[in-house]
């Protein structure tokens, strides 16, 4: 219900931009140039063991952390047309030079059961559909695959530091039952909005690689819209 009534909203009410709060506009020009900067390698540090290689857009600050809240607590779901292009970059920039015959499995990190129905949408898989539907548009075969679930509960994440997050999800997520053979023969992208410490993605890569043969495990890569300023490696000394 909250969902629908949105969506409903969404088209009703009056635009102001996702990143800067500008009026009559869902988001203006210069919002939207800071998610085509050009998708960089980010590494959070210190880097989890077993993360794997991670692209991103942009920093998660200013407009491009507005939008990101906007679109995931708020509702502001036409930003996942943006968001989703922005996504797509990063991913591709994972890929290299791609084989057009492997298709790319986007595999979305699971947000908490009671996060997506307070939202009222999931806004990753959200995202990650956008994204696929830009790959393909591009030529590059790609499709969702949510193949992972949430096996217990976790503490808020929020205030947490790096090793307490990675306490806190380890062994959280498992690749849901009947699913191993979907994302068997693709190149599989684990896909967020954000990377900050790592350990979300970390224990996603845990989980699939559980699934898979050695060899295969080791082609997994990430792919975010965002990553903490500190992540770039351009930032860091």
């Amino acid at each position: 219900m909250r969902g629908w009534w949105r969506e409903i909203t969404g088209l009703v009410l009056p635009a102001v931009c996702g990143g800067c709060g500008s009026p009559r506009v869902e988001l203006c020009a210069r919002c939207a140039a800071d998610l085509a900067g050009p998708p960089c390698r980010v590494r959070p540090a210190p880097e989890p063991r077993g993360l794997p290689t991670v692209h991103a857009v942009a920093p998660y600050e200013n407009a491009v952390r507005a939008m990101l809240l906007a679109h995931k607590e708020r509702g502001a779901l036409g930003l996942a047309q943006a968001l989703g292009g922005a996504l797509a970059a990063s991913v591709r920039a994972g890929q290299g030079r791609m084989d057009a015959g492997v298709p790319l499995l986007l595999v979305p990190v699971p947000s908490a059961r009671r996060a997506t129905s307070g939202r009222g949408h999931d806004p990753v898989r959200r995202t990650a559909v956008v994204a696929a539907a830009a790959l393909r548009r591009s030529g590059t075969p790609a499709r969702v695959a949510a193949v992972l679930r949430q096996r217990r509960s976790v503490a808020d994440q929020a205030g947490l530091g790096g090793r307490e997050r990675q306490t806190n999800l380890a062994g959280a997520l498992a690749v849901v039952d009947g699913a191993r053979g979907l994302l068997r023969g693709g190149r599989i992208v684990l896909v967020d909005d954000l990377i900050t410490t790592g350990s979300s993605l970390a224990e996603a890569a845990r989980a699939v690689r559980a699934t898979m043969p050695g060899e295969e495990a080791e082609g997994i890569r990430a792919a975010v819209v965002a990553a903490s300023p500190s992540a770039f490696e351009s930032n860091r000394s």
